[in-house]
């Protein structure tokens, strides 16, 4: 028999069971939950005399929420960072209530941080352990083909985050892992995840000053910049995407739906190796091309809840 087929049969097998045990409408009840969707309705009233961008999908972004913020002027300042380099939103799609409020805790830790000349940035040393002792809730993550329940799921996002930024400001990528199966944040190829222990994301600030790190979320929506001396060159993407594997379709029962009635939880995602570089253009018309290794993705399944 095909091995490639028995591995995917067994991690196709392996995210139903784990589904079976995953169920995002317990969250729906949780007050703390609501006090969150509270506060996230709050800072978008907030924002909305500010002229600042709210793209409908991730990317570069060039007017920012904290741009008149006394203490991020005042830590621009100190540390004599001006200029924006570059600046990323992740626009978060369908995220799960635990998962949100991780990424905004880590986000506020984040925000103020400095990456001295020739210092290597690791998130892990920077934000973890992502623990319930230091406020971090239970949210979704890939675990191999199985989505599960971690302490600090969804941390993820600022570690995706980070590694576009960086590699948009042409740092140097000291250690990055791709997710087990697609995220539907980014494209293939730009993410990346961390768990604490044993995977980490971490780059090396390779100019000759500090690099203040800022970042927001509001809403879905994850703001962060990097800030130094001068611009980032002109970067663009290139992936290389073969052997796609069709993401399955798992159906579940729902007793609490109507007959006929259908829900979808997962919008799945083909699986693929992919293969990704980037072409950095100087001030002074030099091209260089970086290669940014292969990410290998199991189909992510669509999986959806039918009326009996």
């Amino acid at each position: 028999m095909d091995k490639d087929k028995i591995s995917l049969f067994m991690a196709n097998l392996a995210m139903l069971l784990a589904l079976e045990s995953y169920n995002p409408k317990k969250v729906d009840i949780n007050q703390d939950i609501k006090e969150d969707c509270i506060e996230i309705k709050i800072e978008q009233e907030d924002n909305k005399e500010k002229e600042i961008d709210m793209p409908e999908v991730s990317g570069t972004v060039s007017n920012l929420p904290w741009e008149e913020d006394e203490d991020f002027l005042k830590a621009k300042e100190e540390n004599n960072t001006p200029v924006l380099m570059a600046a990323f939103c992740a626009v978060l799609i369908d995220p799960l209530p635990g998962e949100s409020y991780n990424v905004k805790l880590a986000a506020k830790s984040l925000a103020g941080t400095v990456v001295g000349p020739q210092e290597i940035f690791s998130q892990n040393t920077t934000l973890g352990p992502y623990t319930q002792s230091r406020g971090y809730r239970l949210g979704a993550s890939f675990a191999g083909p199985n989505i599960v329940q971690t302490e600090g799921g969804g941390v993820c996002k600022i570690a995706t985050t980070l590694y576009n930024l960086a590699v948009l400001c042409d740092l140097e990528i000291i250690e990055r892992y791709n997710h087990s199966m697609p995220v539907n944040y980014v494209p293939y190829g730009q993410d990346a995840t961390v768990a604490y222990g044993y995977k980490d994301f971490r780059f090396k600030n390779n100019k000759d000053f500090p690099i203040l790190i800022w970042t927001q979320v509001i809403g879905h929506r994850l703001y962060m910049g990097f800030y130094g001396q001068e611009k980032a060159p002109l970067v663009e993407w290139h992936h290389n995407i073969t052997n796609r594997v069709e993401a399955p379709t798992h159906i579940r029962i729902n007793p609490d739906l109507k007959e006929g009635e259908e829900r979808i939880l997962i919008k799945g995602i083909d699986g693929a190796r992919v293969e990704s570089l980037v072409t950095i253009k100087y001030e002074d018309g030099t091209i260089k091309t970086k290669n940014l290794g292969v990410s290998q993705y199991l189909p992510l399944p669509h999986v959806i809840e039918k009326g009996p």
